[in-house]
């Protein structure tokens, strides 16, 4: 049985490399990228099962690239995963089809199971965030 596909997008080096050491054991990281543009490109050519996303990011801020993504009709999940801890900036997520939303200094524990939720159909957003849709 092969692993589900995750791409990975954040501008800062070490924030994918912590990611794939946490997710790797369960998941398959297929590719990392540093940019909203490049999101697009990398999920229109490996059509990852989940995307794993920051929201500040350059040339197109992760937000707006999620939102191309979905308009185009990609079928990947997709999780922010930020240091955001805004509630308009998870309305804005949830907003464009995003399933997941987690603050990095909560990756560790609420990662994984945004992804499972996600994969499930379901919305996760960090328990320790102030939110009310």
């Amino acid at each position: 049985m092969s692993k589900l596909r995750i791409l990975l997008a954040d501008d800062h080096p070490h924030v994918p490399e912590t990611v794939s050491n946490l997710l790797q054991p369960i998941f398959e990281i297929v590719g990392t990228v540093g940019d909203g543009r490049a999101l697009l490109e990398a999920a229109e050519r490996l059509k990852p099962d989940v995307i794993v996303t920051d929201i500040s990011m350059p040339i197109l801020n992760g937000i707006k690239a999620a939102t191309q993504l979905s308009e185009s009709g990609c079928a990947s999940k997709i999780v922010f995963l930020t240091v955001h801890t805004d509630p308009d900036f998870i309305r804005a997520c949830l907003a464009i089809r995003a399933l997941g939303y987690v603050v990095k200094r909560r990756m560790a524990t609420d990662l994984l199971p945004a992804i499972e939720a996600a994969l499930a159909g379901h919305v996760f957003v960090s328990p320790s965030l102030r939110y009310s849709d």
